[in-house]
């Protein structure tokens, strides 16, 4: 749940300026995740989050890792909630545990393989879109590759 739970604050956060824990938590809840703000406190920390000031003045929440330590964190998401993945011309489906569809698709855009045009998730299931069969091949192999890994 904590993996799931963190990649939804960084979709959160990469789609709108959050300037406080509370709105964090309220969105969160929205999204079904029942969490006090204590937990996102805890989330705000392992995430390495810091409040930036945009123009006018307005802070919001934004990464301060860097590319290096946020991909570690999206190879382990994928790693974490994969279970299977097959293809049919240029689709790909991958199978996740349940619950954690979601954070995995938000991890394979986040990798930015060239070869995937976007990715739509259930909850335990994605569709990702490649340009053609051979490329969903390729990234078919990639996803095995990193998920083998040890």
């Amino acid at each position: 749940m904590k993996i799931g739970r963190q990649a939804k604050i960084v979709e959160l956060i990469g789609k709108y300026q959050i300037e406080t824990q509370e709105e964090l938590c309220e969105m969160l809840n929205r999204e079904g995740y029942d969490v006090t703000q204590a937990t996102v406190s805890r989330d705000i920390r392992a995430l390495k989050l810091t409040k930036v000031t945009l123009a006018g003045g307005k802070q919001c929440y934004k990464f301060i890792a860097d590319t290096q330590d946020l991909t570690r964190k999206q190879l382990n998401i994928l790693r974490d909630g994969f279970l299977s993945c097959d293809m049919a011309q240029n689709l790909l489906i991958v199978k996740t545990a349940v619950g954690l569809a979601q954070a995995v698709a938000a991890s394979i855009d986040a990798l930015n393989f060239s070869e995937v045009m976007g990715c739509i998730a259930g909850d335990d299931t994605i569709l990702l879109v490649a340009r053609n069969d051979e490329d969903c091949l390729e990234v078919m192999k990639k996803i095995r590759r990193i998920v083998e890994e040890i």
